[in-house]
C-alpha cells in the first residue's frame, strides 16, 4: 500500500526541529577549533581534538537508528523519544561547554572541554538522525525529494543563524576577547541563545507530528508478521546492503574529508592568511574566529541557492559531480586570497558541493533500501559521514607537517579530495534494490 501525500505544513513540520539542531551543529563546527586553540591546543594537535565528534556519530546513530526500529511508546512513538533525550542532553552541555575555561580551579580545561565535545556530539547525533527516520518512515517516494529539500532548507538555514551568532553579538557590543584559557562572552552567550532555540523548535516538532502505528508502518512498508519476527544481526545486514551503500559510501569519503578539514582548519588558515597572526589572545585571532562563522554563512547561502538548481539536472549524478567539483575549486582559491571580504566567493561555492552532499546521498540511498530495516540502515549510512571525518582526523595533523604547517593549504587538500569525490560520482549505481 502506498503511503497517503502529507500537506506541506507536515512535512515541514517533521523537519521544523531540525533546525534547531542543526543551530546547535553549526556552533559546534564553527567554534570547535576555536575554543580549544583558546584553551591553548597546538595548531599540530587541532585536529585530534576532532575525532571525538564522527567516533560518537558511528557509534551512536546505528544504535538509535537499531533501537529505534524495535521501539513504540503509545503517546510519543517511534523516533521521537531519541529526539527528546539527545536534545535535552545538548541543551545542557551547550550551557556548560564554552565555560571550560572558568573551571580550571576544579578540572583541567583541556580535558573538561574533551568530556563536553563527547557529550554533545553525542546527543547531537541522537537528536539528528530521528529526523531522517521520520521522513524515510511517513514520506512516499512521490514526496520524499521535496521533504528532503525542507529539511536541507531548515539544516541551511539554522547553520545560517548559529554561524553569524558570534559575529552578531560582538558587533552589538559583547565582549570578543578574553583573558588567556577563557572563551569570549560572544561565544558563550551564542551557546546560551542556540540551546534556547533548540528546545523550542525539538518541542514544537514533538507535539506537531504524530507518528505512524505499528500496524500503518507494517501496512505501509509492506511488512509482514513473520519478516517483523525475524531478527537480522548488523554484520548479515552490512554483507546484504545495497550496492548504493558501497559506492556513494566512496564519494562520501572524500567529501566528508574535505569538509572536516575545512571545520579544523579554516579559522588558523585565515588567521593566519588574512589577519597575519597566530596569537590566541589577540583581537585579530578573536576576529577572524567571528569571520570563520560569517564565512560558514556565506557556505550555507550558497548552499540554499544551488540546492534550488540542483533538481534542473536531468542527470543526479552530473549535479552531484559538478558541486562537488566546484566545492574543490572553492576550496583551492583560499591559497591565493588575503582579503577577507574576498573569501565570500570561495565559501560561497564551496557551498554548492554541501547542497550536494545534503541531498543526493539520501535521497539516492533511501529508495534502495525497504522500510523494514530504515532506521538500522541509516545509521549504518552515517558511518560514510563518520569514517572519513576520523581517517581526517587522525591524518591531518601528519599531513599539515608534510606540507609545512601552513593551515591554509589543508584547504587546498580539502579541495584536492572533493575533486576526487567528484570523479567518484560515476560510479554509483541509481537502480532501485530491495534490503
Amino acid at each position: 500500500m502506498n503511503k497517503p501525500d502529507l500537506s506541506f505544513a507536515k512535512l515541514f513540520n517533521i523537519s521544523f526541529g531540525f533546525f534547531g539542531v542543526q543551530i546547535a551543529y553549526a556552533l559546534q563546527s564553527a567554534n570547535i577549533s576555536r575554543i580549544f586553540s583558546t584553551l591553548g591546543a597546538d595548531p599540530h594537535n587541532l585536529s585530534y581534538f576532532w575525532i571525538l565528534p564522527p567516533l560518537m556519530g558511528i557509534i551512536v546513530q546505528p544504535i538509535v537508528g537499531w533501537a529505534s526500529d524495535k521501539t513504540w511508546i503509545k503517546s510519543i512513538g517511534r523516533r521521537k523519544p531519541y529526539l527528546l533525550i539527545g536534545s535535552f542532553v545538548a541543551i545542557l552541555v551547550m550551557c556548560l561547554l564554552p565555560n571550560a575555561g572558568s573551571y580550571q580551579k576544579y578540572i583541567d580545561a583541556m580535558t573538561f572541554g574533551l568530556i563536553m565535545l563527547m557529550l554533545l556530539d553525542t546527543s547531537i547525533n541522537m537528536a539528528m538522525q530521528p529526523f531522517k527516520m521520520m521522513v524515510g518512515d511517513m514520506v512516499n517516494e512521490k514526496q520524499k525529494g521535496l521533504a528532503y529539500s525542507i529539511q536541507s532548507f531548515l539544516c541551511n538555514a539554522g547553520s545560517l543563524i548559529g554561524y553569524l551568532f558570534p559575529f552578531i553579538f560582538t558587533w552589538i557590543g559583547i565582549s570578543n576577547t578574553a583573558p588567556e584559557g577563557i572563551i569570549p562572552d560572544s561565544v558563550i552567550y551564542s551557546f546560551y541563545i542556540g540551546a534556547a532555540i533548540l528546545i523550542l523548535c525539538v518541542l514544537y516538532t514533538s507535539f506537531s507530528v504524530k507518528e505512524m502505528t505499528p500496524e500503518e508502518f507494517n501496512t505501509y512498508h509492506g511488512i509482514t508478521e513473520s519478516e517483523n519476527k525475524k531478527s537480522e544481526n548488523v554484520i548479515s545486514l552490512l554483507i546484504h546492503a545495497p550496492k548504493q551503500f558501497w559506492t556513494i559510501g566512496l564519494v562520501q569519503l572524500f567529501s566528508w574529508l574535505a569538509f572536516m578539514y575545512m571545520w579544523t582548519y579554516t579559522h588558523g588558515a585565515i588567521a593566519e592568511n588574512v589577519w597575519g597572526t597566530t596569537e590566541t589572545t589577540s583581537e585579530g585571532f578573536q576576529a577572524a574566529g567571528n569571520w570563520v562563522g560569517v564565512l560558514f554563512a556565506v557556505q550555507a547561502i550558497g548552499s540554499v541557492c544551488w540546492a534550488m538548481v540542483l533538481p534542473l539536472f536531468k542527470s543526479r549524478k552530473l549535479g552531484y559531480s559538478l558541486s562537488l567539483l566546484l566545492g574543490g575549486i572553492g576550496f583551492i582559491s583560499t591559497l591565493f586570497i588575503h582579503n577577507q571580504y574576498a573569501l565570500f566567493a570561495s565559501y560561497f561555492v564551496i557551498g554548492f558541493a554541501w547542497a550536494a552532499m545534503l541531498a543526493m546521498p539520501f535521497a539516492i540511498f533511501t529508495n534502495s533500501v525497504s522500510g523494514k530495516n530504515m532506521g538500522i540502515y541509516l545509521g549504518l549510512f552515517n558511518g560514510t559521514i563518520c569514517l572519513p571525518q576520523i581517517i581526517a582526523a587522525i591524518l591531518g595533523g601528519g599531513i599539515l607537517k608534510m606540507i609545512g604547517g601552513a593551515q591554509v593549504s589543508m584547504l587546498a587538500v580539502a579541495g584536492i579530495s572533493l575533486i576526487l569525490g567528484a570523479c567518484s560520482v560515476f560510479i554509483i549505481s541509481e537502480k532501485k534494490t530491495n534490503s
